[in-house]
């Protein structure tokens, strides 16, 4: 009796053992254990062998890796939520079907969402910093190393879907007042629950919040969404959190704009051209106007292994010829 062939397997970079484990097991799976990023040609040259293709948020799978003549990918299953690594249209077009792992990580970036919002304005790591690099510290006074109280401010969430509403929550218990800017209002009942004030204006929004969270996924209509005209309506007193994808804001504008004392600082998770870090971020960090953490939002190992067992799930369930879960078209974008 023969025995069916598994269907190859390329993950891009190095997963979970316990994932890993189970995709050997599954499917003639080629794992990348060192974690060395592939470069384009090897993804190129994943699409032209493998028939399912494992990638990451930094992988980028574009028009031409797809559109190639030999491309034998029947399924791209991101191992993350965001998708704006692939060129979803080109692979729908071609007959690839994409998925991701949504509602994973949905608590652990709201989690370090609030993290920062609570971070800067009360300069926790600038604190922190004076007992860890050696600096003087002559003892608790009443006037050194003063932030602000965040308790009954205004908090404006940029893009309330489950992130957006997670971090409200805890927003909420910290009491500040919940607005948000969404391409809809959310349904009534979640309104309520959260106190939350809806803005059909996001100029307007901006220029009366104190705390302002960017929670959107980053898409071509959110390029650049919180843009250098938008980023001057923003109070000199305010702060602005970003744990969604850098290239929702214009760094360099914003750079300038807490440089000149026209914004009071920021936390950020995510920059617009990563791994690179602006080096003026960098110096701004070092003089406590911006806390800055490298893309850890989702870093936990539960949801990492969630992760892994949802793109288990969308391989398993396409190799079964349903409908993938987690299936990601077009027009959802």
């Amino acid at each position: 009796m023969s025995v069916k062939k598994k269907p190859l397997v390329v993950v891009t970079r190095k997963l979970p053992d316990s994932i890993e484990t189970r995709m050997r097991e599954l499917f003639d799976a080629r794992i990348n254990l060192d974690d060395t990023p592939m470069s384009a040609e090897q993804i190129a040259e994943a699409a032209r062998t493998a028939d399912i293709l494992v990638p990451t948020v930094t992988d980028h799978i574009s028009a031409d890796v797809v559109n190639q003549p030999d491309c034998k990918l029947k399924l791209i299953a991101n191992f993350g939520n965001g998708v704006d690594n692939i060129d979803v249209e080109a692979a729908h077009a071609r007959g690839i079907t994409v998925t991701n792992t949504p509602k994973v990580l949905t608590e652990d970036t709201a989690d370090m969402t609030m993290a920062l919002i609570l971070a800067v304005p009360r300069r926790m790591i600038e604190g922190a910093s004076i007992l860890t690099e050696g600096k003087p510290w002559a003892g608790w006074s009443p006037t050194w190393m003063l932030g602000h109280r965040i308790g009954g401010k205004r908090l404006g969430i940029v893009g309330m879907g489950r992130i957006g509403q997670a971090v409200a929550r805890r927003a909420r218990a910290f009491g500040l007042q919940i607005h948000y800017h969404n391409r809809r209002p959310v349904a009534p009942k979640i309104a309520e629950e959260l106190g939350a004030t809806y803005w059909e204006s996001l100029d307007q929004m901006l220029a009366r919040m104190d705390i302002i969270s960017v929670n959107c996924p980053h898409t071509p209509a959110t390029y650049h969404l919180l843009s250098a005209r938008r980023l001057k309506l923003i109070r000199k007193d305010a702060y602005i959190v970003n744990t969604a994808r850098g290239e929702v804001t214009d760094e360099d504008t914003l750079i300038k704009l807490i440089e000149g004392g026209e914004i009071a600082g920021a936390g950020l998770d995510v920059y617009e051209h990563e791994p690179a870090v602006n080096p003026k971020l960098v110096r701004l960090a070092k003089a406590g106007k911006v806390t800055l953490m490298p893309h850890m939002g989702s870093a936990t190992i539960e949801g990492r292994v969630e992760m892994g067992e949802k793109v288990i799930i969308n391989i398993r369930t396409f190799l079964d010829a349903h409908k993938p879960p987690d299936r990601v078209l077009p027009s959802m974008l």
